[in-house]
């Protein structure tokens, strides 16, 4: 099963993938951009903000998540593979940056993908106040330089599309405590 953690930093979804490794040490966790050798050098590229082109930007997301399926997702398609953030975080941040269509979004998509969507997407929905507090205790990065309300944008246009394109899905509260999150996480994966 291929399991996305999606949501906007510091909404916690690394905290909890780091919780499920350790009760069941047996899955398969990665992160997109960066866990593959390719995916490390386009995450720098990325993260430092410097494309002008925003399409050059989303490419470069896409040659990554190709690869990161190649590498990791395919491979272990028999396994449970948790990937923190993945295509609907590139289709949610890419709507937030402009003029882009949803349906050219998906099919870029499916191609990067091979046709072979994530089962489930656990999305990971904060609020301004959260993103606040915990965007004020770590240096950003320049895609968080953007600002709260592009993250909150990211964050809606991430939603919509989980809801349009109908993948089994589970909404949680990342305002919640750690241990309500984690709860609800694995009773959901245990459906």
């Amino acid at each position: 099963m291929y399991i996305l953690f999606e949501g906007v930093d510091t909404c916690g979804k690394s905290t909890q993938i780091a919780l499920l490794k350790e009760k069941y040490p047996e899955i398969v966790t990665t992160h997109e951009p960066g866990g593959t050798a390719f995916g490390k050098h386009a995450r720098e590229i990325l993260l430092q903000d410097s494309l002008r082109s925003k399409r050059a930007e989303l490419l470069l997301f896409l040659a990554d998540r190709a690869e990161h399926y190649e590498e990791i997702v395919k491979p272990n398609r028999d396994k449970l593979v948790v990937s923190d953030r993945g295509f609907i975080s590139g289709i949610g941040y890419a709507l937030a940056n402009g003029d882009f269509d949803f349906n050219k979004l998906v099919s870029l998509n499916r191609f990067a993908l091979h046709d072979d969507l994530p089962d489930r997407v656990i999305l990971f929905l904060t609020d301004m106040e959260t993103l606040k507090s915990r965007t004020s205790e770590k240096t950003l990065d320049g895609i968080e330089q953007r600002g709260l309300e592009y993250l909150l944008q990211v964050q809606e246009h991430m939603k919509e599309s989980i809801l349009r394109l109908d993948i089994p899905h589970l909404f949680i509260d990342a305002t919640q405590s750690i241990k309500t999150i984690h709860e609800q996480i694995d009773a959901y994966l245990k459906h």
